[in-house]
């Protein structure tokens, strides 16, 4: 199947009442591991490349692996810019046939972030690739992107409506108290913002700085009203299992492909038990 805009997954999601994971890649492995685990389940996917991605493996290698492995599967699958710093950035994806872009303007102020959003949907719309915004700062860090606890601001509900009002963003990502990278303890999110968020716009609600959420914590989330759930940290430790188990039992290997192998096996497991939570099996 050709790649899908994100747009039009998540609105089936918001009409079936579940939410669409997307996990990050860095490499064929993961993107082999977030396909092969969407067609076990039967679930529409979004592969998504961070900014540190782009970086390793280069735009070209990755929108070639995110296209490839849409082209083949037989379930909806999205290739999504995440966390996007700039507009010439956004082109760039969109020219190499991303099919969803986000946009990070949250360290902006609000105007500032209404007119780069508008600015990138304006081109966006124009060739049918859909476009995710981010209101809030959420903490911690993700690849080169970071947010001090300092720094941390939650969605304020009343900005969040207008800024859907003044953008028509197609998905909005708020903060809750989620947060970037590996907790130090248990996350507590902001159940009663995410609800007076979700009852004030009628866009998709995105869910950064998911892993190592508690599982009750994500159905509730899914069962307010986020729509896409990012996932990248849980994907890298099932990873670095998969590896190390090998690397242990037999410290001699020198075939990548039996090193990477049982790797690629952990992260698939791994996608499928989160596609399970978020009750996106068997909705392809």
């Amino acid at each position: 199947m050709p790649l899908v805009p994100v747009r039009d997954l998540l609105f089936d999601a918001r009409e079936r009442g579940y939410a669409v994971g997307a996990f990050n890649c860095n490499n064929m492995e993961i993107v082999q591991a977030i396909v092969g685990a969407a067609q076990a389940e039967r679930s529409p996917v979004i592969i998504q490349a961070s900014q540190g991605a782009i970086k390793y493996a280069g735009l070209e290698y990755i929108s070639a692996l995110g296209r490839l492995a849409a082209e083949k599967a037989t379930i909806p699958v999205a290739l999504h810019l995440d966390h996007g710093t700039s507009f010439e950035q956004v082109v760039q994806c969109i020219r190499h046939g991303f099919s969803s872009v986000m946009i990070d303007g949250s360290k902006l102020s609000f105007e500032d972030n209404v007119s780069l959003t508008l600015e990138v949907i304006k081109v966006a719309r124009a060739v049918g690739v859909s476009v995710e915004a981010e209101l809030g700062k959420i903490g911690g860090t993700e690849d080169d992107i970071t947010v001090s606890e300092r720094e941390v601001a939650l969605t304020d509900p009343q900005e969040a409506k207008e800024f859907a009002e003044r953008t028509g963003v197609d998905a909005l990502a708020v903060a809750i108290g989620t947060a970037h990278g590996v907790y130090k303890g248990k996350p507590e999110l902001d159940f009663d913002r995410l609800r007076e968020i979700s009852n004030l716009i009628d866009i998709p609600i995105v869910l950064h700085g998911s892993s190592g959420v508690p599982e009750e914590d994500i159905r509730k989330a899914v069962q307010i009203g986020v729509r896409k759930v990012n996932i990248d940290t849980d994907v890298r430790e099932a990873f670095m299992e998969g590896v190390k188990e090998v690397l242990v039992s037999s410290p001699e290997e020198i075939d990548p492909r039996k090193v990477l192998g049982p790797g690629r096996e952990k992260m698939e497991e791994r996608i499928r038990l989160k596609m399970r939570i978020f009750g996106s099996s068997g909705k392809a």
